[in-house]
């Protein structure tokens, strides 16, 4: 059941192929603002490389998350996908599975074209590219339970990122932090640990809570 939800989401993804670009588009053209706003200085762009491709990653992530269930409430299908033998828990899971394939991977393919632009080095890179491994499906999972605790409700796109936002912020630290230990000479072990901690945290804990809001909106 899980792969044939799965299966649904991704077909429903690949015939709005603007709803994955956007995002990938969004990350590129603000990646190039910054060295215009920041300067030229390659130390400059090179140290803050990590934190502004998070920062970046994270915004682009949520740029559709408004219309996660939105659709699928508006036609009446998201109640025939939640009537027995499906359940709420499985259609959480495949929903966060397809965002994250839909939406976060493109960024997360697209970040070593923007780190080299950035001038960072290939064992930065590399550990950026695994700690983003690690946290955006944190992020598609949190945003998941934001846009079930907000169906239905007006101006449902803002308050996804008044939900979303400070709940990342433990994963934006730890991410963009892996990389500021290597640069510093530090062990970075501890920051990769933390971010796996909390999406194991995440995958045990939000597609149950997801599940729960999605039969609180459609009560």
């Amino acid at each position: 059941m899980m792969a044939l939800l799965l299966r649904r989401e991704l077909r429903l993804a690949a015939r709005r192929p603007m709803d994955g670009g956007l995002p990938v588009a969004f990350m590129l053209l603000a990646a190039c603002l910054f060295p215009l706003g920041l300067g030229p200085e390659p130390e400059q762009l090179r140290r803050m490389a990590p934190g502004v491709l998070w920062v970046l990653a994270l915004l682009a992530s949520l740029m559709s998350l408004h219309s996660l269930y939105a659709s699928d409430a508006q036609d009446g299908s998201l109640d025939q996908l939640l009537l027995p033998p499906h359940s709420a828990w499985q259609l959480a899971c495949a929903k966060a599975l397809a965002h994250w394939l839909s939406q976060a991977l493109p960024l997360l393919l697209a970040t070593p074209l923007l780190g080299l632009m950035y001038g960072m080095q290939a064992d930065r890179l590399g550990l950026l590219m695994l700690s983003l491994l690690l946290g955006t499906p944190t992020l598609s999972l949190l945003g998941n339970l934001a846009a079930a605790l907000t169906l239905g409700l007006r101006n449902g796109a803002l308050l996804n990122l008044l939900i979303v936002l400070p709940l990342a912020v433990p994963t934006l630290i730890f991410g963009c932090g892996a990389v500021g230990a290597l640069e510093a000479g530090l062990p970075y072990d501890g920051h990769l640990s933390l971010l796996a901690a909390l999406l194991i945290g995440g995958v045990l804990a939000l597609p149950a809570a997801t599940a729960a809001a999605l039969r609180i909106a459609l009560l």
